[in-house]
Parts: structure tokens; sequence; C-alpha cells
């Protein structure tokens, strides 16, 4: 039997930008949080580094310094407008978080401590910076702690468990959503005014990855399926210090600290390709430099397919403090002391720069002539609000989920003020219910465990750090036979209550539909940039891809679309570190 609830707000997802988000809604209007995950377990909570402000606490800084550093981190693709708000609201986000009690390590005089990260610098690129304002190296779970609490004391209602399968919209605007809630296997439909998506990212596309195994994408694939656009999706990023073979992270913070990435000679090897500020470059450069480092056969190990991450040559007690979990991960996932010895690495798959198209109010935009969807709103990585461009800067998306997640609570509060409940089909659970009874009905002639392991290995093949026409050619091929195989794919366990089977099988969905259109983009984009890198067109070409990408899926095929970057104060430059 299917459930109704009526909110005027609901937000889905209960990370970083979803509870920031809650705390501006519900202070206005009834708010609901739908969350597939207990909210403390939501992937903010692995962000490891820091959150980063001109606060100047340790160093002369200044917000322009900062939105230059993420605009030329971001190869001129960040929309220039969306960052200057970003890094101006960047110091007052650090504050509100303060006093909500997060506790920020601290300098000897007691202010907010900050270090570096790779690409900020001041003076536009002069050299590095100390903005990242941290808690040790759990900087990310701490805002998730801080903001649950702040929410539970607000007494925002929450949803635990449940996941959101469909966006209803009705006379091009939001009417509700449906969920099933993962205890019994029931059916929900949530009647609203207004929809934040705040769903994370979709990393588990690739093998290699430092994203939990429930960012898989369902945000902007419920988005795609409702007939709205992706933006910029060829642009992923792959940070260069995975934990070798697993891909868990190794903070940058280990780098801010004066860790050092070396390869298999012994050689600190970023000084031939970022001179001024080395192992501090932007991860894209970091990434690529290790790719090119292993491809020359330079790389450690009896595959030659890693190189190390050094900080024993560091006071052991800065390690210990300051960067606890990166040495404990070493210890435990590697079996390697890193106050002695190198810690093998390799990039992983870790963030994505495109996602849902929104404004700088965080409202969904559905055409390149920027037309909001009445309503509809999304904020946090599984949006494209473009401050990161082609490339995010370390640090900066804790900063993201917390400036857009609170414009978007105010914005999605205001606006469900002023309208009316749009209402809802006569049945509008039917196309999730055809989707799940069709999974569970279907007979087993393929694993769902099987396609999805493909997806990932050839997307970590074809799609990732280095990509050319005949890779990307080769992935479009495999995905479409990926695609004929899931009709076949069928789950083992008939129930509903749950049942991870089926959880899986729909999760398989949404990642075949998002790498289908992150091809299509990488495949049309013939440049490099940014984390887009092709070794058949390695320069950066402005002349012709200055733009943003949309993608749409209409009848099973990509369609792709344009939109021009907005530039303010920096035209494109020559990106040297």
């Amino acid at each position: 039997m299917t459930q109704y609830h009526t909110y005027d707000s609901v937000i889905i997802g209960a990370g970083g930008a979803g509870l920031r988000a809650a705390l501006e809604s519900s202070k206005r209007v009834r708010t609901a949080v739908i969350t597939k995950l207990y909210p403390t377990r939501s992937h903010t909570g692995a962000a490891q580094g820091g959150m980063c402000a001109a606060l100047a606490n340790v160093e002369e800084d200044n917000w322009e310094w900062h939105a230059y550093d993420t605009i030329k981190g971001g190869d001129f693709l960040s929309d220039q407008d969306a960052v200057e708000i970003m890094c101006r609201e960047a110091i007052d986000a650090v504050l509100d978080l303060e006093r909500m009690g997060l506790p920020f390590n601290r300098t000897p005089d007691g202010k907010i401590d900050q270090r570096r990260f790779g690409g900020h610098t001041r003076n536009h690129g002069e050299a590095p910076v100390k903005r990242a304002a941290y808690a040790a190296d759990r900087t990310g779970h701490m805002i998730l702690q801080t903001l649950f609490q702040q929410c539970v004391k607000q007494g925002v209602e929450f949803f635990d468990e449940y996941y959101v399968l469909d966006l209803i919209l009705s006379e091009d605007r939001v009417a509700g959503l449906v969920a099933i809630q993962l205890a019994t296997g029931e059916l929900h439909v949530f009647h609203t005014k207004t929809v934040l998506f705040a769903t994370g990212g979709y990393g588990r596309v690739f093998k290699v990855t430092s994203n939990a195994h429930a960012l898989t994408g369902d945000g902007p694939g419920v988005v795609l399926r409702r007939g709205l656009p992706l933006e910029d999706m060829e642009f992923f990023q792959f940070h260069p210090t995975g934990i070798y073979g697993i891909g868990i992270l190794l903070s940058e913070a280990a780098r801010g600290e004066g860790g050092i990435i070396r390869n298999a000679n012994g050689e600190r090897f970023m000084e031939r390709y970022a001179p001024t500020i080395k192992d501090l470059a932007p991860r894209d450069m970091v990434s690529r430099a290790i790719y090119f480092e292993i491809k020359e056969g330079r790389g450690a190990g009896p595959n030659k397919d890693y190189v190390y991450l050094h900080v024993d040559h560091l006071d052991p007690k800065v390690v210990e403090e300051k960067l606890p979990d990166i040495t404990e991960f070493a210890r435990i996932y590697l079996n390697v002391e890193p106050l002695k010895e190198g810690v093998p690495i390799q990039p992983t798959a870790h963030y994505a720069m495109g996602g849902i198209p929104t404004n700088v109010d965080a409202q969904v935009i559905q055409d390149a002539s920027n037309t909001p969807v009445t309503g509809l709103y999304a904020a946090g990585e599984c949006a494209c609000v473009s401050v990161h461009g082609a490339n995010r800067l370390g640090t900066n998306s804790l900063l993201d989920i917390v400036v857009f997640g609170r414009r978007a609570g105010i914005g999605m509060a205001e606006e469900a003020q002023h309208l009316d409940l749009a209402p809802l089909p006569e049945h509008p659970e039917a196309d999730v219910e055809r989707m799940l009874t069709d999974l569970t009905e279907r007979t087993r002639l393929e694993t769902i465990g099987a396609i999805r392991g493909e997806l990932q290995q050839s997307m970590d093949d074809n799609c990732g750090v280095f990509r050319t026409e005949d890779t990307l050619r080769a992935q479009t091929n495999k995905i479409v036979e990926l695609q004929d195989r899931y009709k076949r794919a069928g789950i083992q366990d008939k129930s509903r209550a749950y049942n991870t089977d089926l959880l899986e099988g729909v999760e398989l969905g949404f990642l075949l539909d998002i790498a289908q259109v992150m091809v299509a983009g990488a495949r049309a984009r013939t440049e490099s940039r940014g984390g887009h890198y092709r070794g058949d067109f390695e320069a950066r070409d402005d002349v012709n891809w200055m733009k943003h990408s949309l993608a749409w899926k209409i009848n099973g095929d990509t369609k792709l679309d344009y939109k021009p970057v907005t530039v303010t104060n920096y035209q494109p430059t020559e990106r040297k570190y």
C-alpha cells in the first residue's frame, strides 16, 4: 500500500548540503529530509583535509585571490559569478560552523588554524598560501556531525533509509517525489511544493574510487530520466593519492603539511611538472603526472603501476596529530609504516565536477538559456553551479556544500511560501512500481554484479585519467552492450524488505545512464581541460570549447547542447604553477 505525505519542502540527501539546507528551510516552512543512509553515514563524513576560506588567520589572504585560484584551478571553465559568491561567503560559512560548535584546530592565540592545499596561492599565483580551515584530517566528519546535531536541535523531520526513485513534475513544475522505504519495501509519495536534490556524487561508475558504495548517481539519474539535462558530465576528478589497489583516499592534507610524492627512482617528479608549487599543484595535474611517470616506466612495485607518498621526513608529532586517519589507513590497508617508508598510491576516481545544472541560487535549469524549473533545486556534488569548472581545488567541496546548501535552503523555502501544491497524477507511483516489478520478475539470465563490475572496469580503462577517441568509442559500444544485458538481468531475492539485491539492481540502472552521458560528453569535447584529458587532443581549445556541455537522454540516445561560460574578471590564460 502506498503511503502519502505532504510537505512544503523536501530535501533529498542528508550530507553537508542537505543538512545545511534543512537548517534554513525548516526555519521557514514545513520541511522533510529523505535520506538513503542514516545521516551521519553520508559521504561528507569521508572528506578529510579542510574547508577553505580567506580568513587570513595565519598568512595574508583575501577572497579575490581565492576566487582567482578557483577559476584558474578549474581551467577557466568555472562560472565566475558563482565563484565570486562562494569565495566571498566562505568566511561567514566557516564562522557559522564555528558558532555551531565545530571543533576546528587552533593557532596558539586561539584563532582557527589554516594550512596549505593544492592550487591555493597568494597574490594570483605568487606562492602557496595557508587557506584551509581544518579539524585534523576529519573535517568533513566534523561538519556532518555539527550540522546533524543542529538539525536535531531544530526538530528537522527525517525519513532515514528511504530511497528516492522518481521525481513528479506537473504543469512544468515540481509536484512531488516517490521513494521506497528500505525496511518495508513500501512506496511513499511525497506531495510537495519544492524539492532539493543533495544526493552526492557518482564515483561508483569507476572501479578504483574513493567514493562510498552508495554513491551511484541516483539524484542526477532521476533528473535525467525526467527529461532534464546534466551539465559538464565529461569532467571527473581523479585524486592523485588513493591507496594503491583500493582507492581509499589519503588526504591532500598530507601534502599540505609537507608530504612529497616520489617515483620508483626516489625522484620528486612534480618539480618537473609544476616547478613553483610542486606537489601542491591542482589534482588533475598531479594525477596526470603520476600517470605519465607510470607510463614511462618509473612506477614502483612488481607491475610498476604506483608511486609513493612520503611523510617520513616530517616531524612524527605533526603526522600523528594533524594526519591521524592517513597514517592509520596506511597501516591497516597496506601494512605500511608511514613514519618510516613511502605509502604506495595511485590516482582514484574522486569527485564529479558535472551534475544537475543550477544557477547561483541553486535553482535547477532546464536549457541553455538558463530557464529555471519551478520548485526544483540542487546543491553539493550532485549539482553543477560550476564553481569547480573542469577541476575542483581541494577544500572547495566542503565550502561548496555549505555555501550553496544554505542558499538552496533559503531559496526553496521562500519559493514554497508563494506556491500552491501542484496536482499529482492519479497513480504517481506507477512508473516506480513498474520498474521494481520488472527487476524482481525477470528470469535471471544476467547478474547485476557482473554487469556492474564490467562497467566499472571498462570506465577505468577507457574513460579515466587518459582518454582518446579510440578508448571512448570502445566505451560507447561497451555501454550499449551492458545496457542491453541489463534488460535481461534479474535478482535472486524476490522480497521487498531490506532487499539489497533489488537496491543494487536499481543503482546499476542509474550508473549506466550516468556513464552514457559522461562518455558522450567526453567524446564530443575534442580538447584537454582540467579533469578531461584527451591524448589525441592535448591542448586546451578556448576558441571552440570555452563552453559548458548539457546532456539529455532522449529515447535512449544522448543529445548534447552547449552554453557559454560566465566570465567576469579573469580571461583564460596559460595554466602554469
